[in-house]
């Protein structure tokens, strides 16, 4: 079922039967949301649009982790890969969203990730996640919310990995606005070393360079895409203190990935925790102008 919340000159159209895939972000008829490969890759296994990353975000180092104390061994579990390493999670394109409200410019919607054994096979930790979009004036709002469903503790290591555009120029003359911040070191396979650099904010134009890099936020987490007459703006609220920027050779678009734990969190224990009977929630913001 496709959905379009809209208000004023803005429009968001997401699938609530398909993974709750935002698939349209539109100002005044201008389109603000990449969709490389279209729905059906999406189907697939591939990313593209306004995707929730659950319940973790870009990749694992192996086939197996321990966090929370529980060991879990992915082996032969029928996970999307990139360089032959578990990533983006378990629910790309998962069907069994609830739409639990709805008017004109806000929706809420629901999954029950403890009910389902084949998902819990990958992340065994009973929980239920809501989003909730809503557009106020010119910017849409998300919230993420994770409630654990069982007696035990939940990692948090969602994500979101927008796909934005400005709808004129080429890719190569927009500029890319990044606050200060930490830049982490990445391996050859994309994961953390744990070396990390401070780097400067900047406000510079694409031109030839790619991305595909992790970021530590300071107190400013604003990340934006400016061409000469638009400017589209994700602010990182509570809940994400990290960013991946994914910018591939010959692509139409830019990533800014709000993240609530580094890559490979799982594994490593660095992600958050929330503990039976609480909730988890994280928030951010794409303004359109």
């Amino acid at each position: 079922m496709s959905v379009t919340l809209a208000a004023g000159g803005l429009e968001a159209t997401f699938l609530a039967e398909l993974g709750m895939l935002g698939t349209s972000l539109r100002r005044r008829g201008e389109e603000f949301v990449a969709l490389p490969g279209g729905v059906a890759a999406y189907r697939e296994g591939h990313q593209t649009g306004l995707p929730l990353l659950a319940p973790w975000a870009n990749r694992l180092d192996s086939w197996s982790y321990c966090a929370a104390g529980i060991d879990v061994d992915l082996t032969g579990l029928p996970l999307q890969t990139e360089n032959q390493l578990p990533i983006h999670g378990t629910m790309t394109a998962a069907s069994g969203w609830t739409l639990v409200e709805r008017d004109a410019a806000h929706l809420r919607a629901r999954f029950d990730y403890g009910a389902r054994p084949d998902l819990l096979a990958a992340f065994p930790f009973p929980h239920e996640i809501e989003v909730e979009a809503r557009i106020d004036g010119d910017a849409l709002d998300m919230t993420t919310t994770l409630r654990p469903t069982a007696d035990q503790v939940v990692p948090v290591a969602f994500g979101w990995h927008p796909y934005l555009r400005v709808p004129t120029g080429e890719r190569s003359e927009w500029r890319l606005l990044l606050p200060a911040r930490d830049h982490l070191a990445l391996d050859a396979r994309g994961i953390p070393t744990g070396d990390a650099t401070p780097v400067s904010a900047e406000a510079d134009p694409i031109g030839d360079r790619t991305f595909d890099d992790l970021y530590a936020l300071g107190s400013d987490r604003e990340l934006a895409l400016e061409s000469t007459d638009h400017r589209l703006t994700v602010r990182y609220g509570e809940g994400y203190p990290y960013a991946q920027v994914f910018a591939p050779p010959g692509a139409d678009f830019v990533c800014l990935e709000p993240m609530t734990a580094p890559t490979n969190s799982l594994s490593t224990g660095t992600c958050p925790v929330v503990p039976a009977g609480e909730a988890f929630t994280a928030r951010f913001s794409i303004t359109l102008a």
